[in-house]
């Protein structure tokens, strides 16, 4: 199973990308983590066809067969053990697993129906760029608890 991230926005701070390879790189080698990031759209247009633009080329970068996650502040909220356990489900899918993050304006409607699943990661709002670093270390975090792993203490 490969898990990857999708999210707007191509021009984020060094540090940003560096924190989301760091997590990346501690995944293991059956279920790697990687992003793939997507231009966002000249902000002079109205923020429904800016949303618009952004879900076509999103969905451009998803296959019929991916089980599809949105990252959304109306989505679900698991706790770490919980989130252990579906990534746990995820993998029993046999399918790769795509996250997505949109950009300022959140995602498309047709994005939301896409999607498989719709969590959040918080009750709080985050910039978009953060979010990538933040949804990496869930990802590692999550993956060390099915293990056992001691990085995640209780």
């Amino acid at each position: 199973m490969k898990l990857r991230v999708i999210s707007v926005g191509n021009k984020c701070p060094a540090w940003i990308h560096q924190g989301f390879d760091e997590y990346a790189k501690r995944m293991p080698k059956e279920m790697p983590l990687s992003l793939t990031e997507i231009a966002a759209p000249k902000h002079h247009q109205d923020s429904s066809k800016i949303n618009d633009l952004e879900a076509k080329k999103i969905l451009e970068k998803i296959q019929s067969s991916d089980w599809v996650i949105a990252l959304d502040e109306k989505g679900r909220h698991y706790s770490s053990p919980a989130l252990a356990g579906e990534l746990e489900g995820w993998r029993e899918l046999g399918k790769d697993v795509v996250f997505i993050v949109g950009g300022a304006n959140g995602l498309a409607p047709e994005l939301l129906e896409r999607a498989d699943q719709q969590l959040s990661l918080s009750s709080l709002t985050f910039p978009h760029y953060l979010v990538r670093v933040l949804i990496a270390e869930t990802l590692y975090r999550a993956w060390s608890i099915s293990i056992g792993h001691p990085y995640h203490r209780q």
